[in-house]
């Protein structure tokens, strides 16, 4: 019951009138008013930010950082973490290519698209990474290699957070999403990163212009909370043993170790 009444009400209230307004508010000059109360509201460490002073909400939202606020602690043989946020799930993707989140199976053929494309990960390892609206939104490269592919999926925006992964229509591979496979320069694996867009505010920005990339570096932003899900070869990926669903990450966060 409880299920189908939170389905009702977000396909309700997520449509491209409500995204279209809220993306056209966020961006103009009237959502200025709203960003003292946002940052008091998150508790957000403004002494982190590059800037102090912002036209509209949605520069906030996209705000940098300084170069000193995310140092990248993962060497070269290890995974550094791309976003701030949480570790929502983690774990060995099941031999027919899929994983389970909050009781809901994901196929990895459905998210990637392909089946060709994903029996590369068939036994391979998952993490999902939540950014809430109250996190530092811009996404960075978890490893150094070279984008072989890089494309758009979906159209929908469920919540991802933990109502929307426990109740939501399979939002990981229903949403619209960028995925981006990366050939690691350490190990020669394939890595896919998938930025899924979250409720109402469905954008995802690249920002790397370049295929070669180098090991921390921005490769794009959220205009809002979304997640990003990281997939590893089978045998390509040791997590860190300390790792637990639930704990808070942020960039350049030492993850695991590429073999």
């Amino acid at each position: 019951m409880k299920q189908s009444f939170y389905r009702v009400f977000i396909e309700l209230t997520n449509n491209k009138l409500t995204s279209g307004f809220l993306r056209k508010f966020s961006t103009s000059r009237m959502s200025k008013i709203l960003i003292q109360p946002y940052i008091k509201a998150f508790d957000l460490n403004m002494e982190e930010s590059k800037n102090t002073s912002f036209p509209t909400l949605h520069a906030l939202f996209t705000r940098e950082l300084k170069e000193s606020a995310r140092p990248i602690h993962a060497s070269e043989s290890e995974l550094a973490c791309p976003v701030d946020g949480v570790l929502e799930s983690n774990g060995k993707m099941e031999k027919d290519i899929q994983f389970v989140v909050k009781g809901k199976t994901y196929s990895i053929i459905e998210m990637l698209g392909s089946k060709e494309m994903a029996d590369k990960y068939n036994e391979g390892y998952f993490m999902v990474l939540y950014l809430s609206p109250s996190h530092y939104h811009r996404i960075h490269s978890p490893i150094a290699g070279e984008v072989i592919s890089q494309f758009e999926l979906g159209a929908k925006s469920y919540p991802v957070n933990k109502a929307g992964l426990t109740y939501g229509k399979d939002p990981l591979s229903k949403n619209y999403r960028v995925i981006s496979e990366v050939l690691c320069s350490e190990n020669q694996k394939h890595v896919a990163m998938i930025k899924v867009g979250a409720m109402f505010v469905n954008t995802i920005v690249v920002t790397a212009k370049e295929k070669k990339l180098k090991k921390g570096e921005e490769v794009g932003y959220f205009s809002f909370g979304s997640t990003v899900v990281l997939l590893f070869e089978a045998n390509s990926f040791i997590p860190d043993e300390k790792l637990q669903a639930g704990q808070p990450i942020k960039v350049g966060q030492f993850l695991g170790k590429l073999h």
